[in-house]
This record gives C-alpha cells, structure tokens and sequence, in this order.
C-alpha cells in the first residue's frame, strides 16, 4: 500500500488546503472504494477515471482491479511522485496519468462508448467542488456504467434523501434524476491526512434506467424555484417561473397540488411538470 504520509515526507511536500488535500491513508477504506469501484464479476475488464489521484493510494488499488486507469491529477507537485510510485502501471500501459482540472476533464472522451466493458467514474472528491463534480457526472450519465465518489457525509445524507424529509433538496432531486445513489460506507476523520473536519462517506451512483428526468431549462426552473423559497406552497414559490395561469395549467396537467411544498414532490412530479411547463410555453 502506498503510504501518503511517507511520500510527503519524503518529497518536502506538504497537503495544500487550496486544493482540498486530505489524502487516504486507511488501507480498509481504500480497498472497499476500489472494490466499489471494480467488483469481483469486472476486474480486468473494467476502465476506471479516477479524478484526484493525490499520491495514488486509491490508484494503485484500482490498477490492480482494472483493465485501465487514468489518473487526473491537477497538483503539479505530485505529478512526479505519482509518476515515480506508479511507474511499473504506467510502462504496463495500465495506467494514464493526466495533468488537469477535473472540473473540466471531458469524460466522455476518456470513458465514451468505444471502450470495451464497464466504464467507472470515482475520485475522493475535494469538498469545495463536490457541487461541481457531482454535476459532472450528471452530465457524463451516458458515458459511465458506475460512479463511486468519496463526498462530506452531510451530502451523502441528501443524496439518499427521500421526499419530505429535511435531508430532501435540489441536489438530491438533479442527481437521482439521472442516478439510483446507495450510500457503500461512512468514514471517519481518522482515515485521512490530514483528517477533515467532517466525516465523509462513500456513495455508489448508478445510471437509472430509464432516466427519470432530462434537465432541461423548464426542469431547472422549477426544481430552483421550490427550493429556493423552501416554505413556500408551490403556488408562490413557481409564482416567478411562470405566469400564474400557465402554473395552474401545469400543476393541473401533472397532477401536483400548488397548495403542496416542494419537498414533498418525487423527482418524477417535477419531470412531469417540466414536461408540462414546456408544452405550454410552446403554444
């Protein structure tokens, strides 16, 4: 196992907070990330995007499960101590190593539909950008078969949030859209360098079938809307979305009750609406 706390000593590194840096050091937690990542039924099969390699403690362990891995990496620092520990992987042509943001990493390029068996997007996702992240899997739904990201436990309590709990928001509504989420596992502080402030957990996301909703411009706005003033009925919270009869038409054709609040909506009541909202824009 590579150990992230003797490659930093060694290298004169140090983590860096402007980049979320808390890197695993539980062997325990990584192996069941990689086994999430890669079950028993696809090792060697399996092409794995790994977004914040660190110092490659996951990535090793996702090497020795996987046909390929490519390992995005946007601290230029550790591009050499990860190149040097994980140079056997990289000359085997196991393993890509990619300098780059993983915010603007096109996933569709790296995982699209031309590689043969199960495409895996994962990564111990930065807390500061884990909104961003998120999205882009959303928006790589089609391109990936799994999705295995290591996120604040408070967001992985939303994302498996039913509808009228206080967990429950637009974040859980834009991501179960187009995912089924299961939480894999909580982990605490402890198993980081340096540990976090807060206790994280391990969700498994996979593609729905079919999707439950396309996020289009009508969905967005009506998802926003009844978040955004939370303790509203739908009646005043959609009030800015749409003309006040247009919303009735549309509550109307898609059986929701503007005297509800919008926690209490399913994602497939908003899809509806959207749907509805879209046709009577159109006329």
């Amino acid at each position: 196992m590579i150990d992230a706390r003797k490659l930093l000593r060694e290298s004169s590194l140090a983590p860096k907070k402007s980049f979320g840096q808390n890197f695993l050091v539980a062997e325990g937690v990584i192996r069941a990330i990689a086994e999430a990542c890669v079950p028993e039924s696809e090792v060697g099969r399996a092409n794995v995007l790994e977004l914040g390699a660190g110092l490659g403690a996951l990535t090793s362990a996702l090497v020795e499960r996987a046909a390929h891995v490519t390992a995005v990496e946007r601290d230029r620092d550790l591009i050499p101590v990860l190149s040097r520990t994980m140079s056997e992987a990289i000359e085997a042509s196991k393993l890509t190593i990619l300098e780059a943001d993983a915010q603007a990493v096109d996933v569709a390029a790296i995982l699209g539909d031309g590689h043969a068996g199960p495409r895996v997007l994962c990564g111990n996702l930065p807390y500061q950008i884990t909104g961003r992240l998120l999205q882009l899997a959303v928006n790589a739904r089609a391109h990936v078969d799994r999705v295995v990201f290591m996120v604040q436990d408070e967001v992985a309590e939303r994302l498996v949030a039913e509808p009228s709990t206080k967990d429950y928001g637009a974040l859980t509504i834009f991501v179960r859209a187009a995912f089924d989420v299961s939480r894999v596992r909580k982990v605490s502080r402890g198993a980081f360098h340096p540990p976090p402030a807060v206790t994280s957990s391990v969700v498994r996301l996979v593609p729905a079938s079919p999707v439950r909703a396309e996020e289009t411009e009508s969905f967005r706005a009506l998802v926003k809307g009844a978040f955004g003033a939370r303790r509203k009925t739908l009646r005043n919270a959609w009030g800015n979305v749409a003309p006040a009869d247009v919303i009735a038409h549309v509550a109307a054709e898609a059986g929701v009750s503007l005297d509800a609040r919008g926690e209490t909506l399913g994602v497939e009541a908003y899809a509806r609406a959207a749907a509805a909202l879209d046709r009577a824009l159109a006329r």
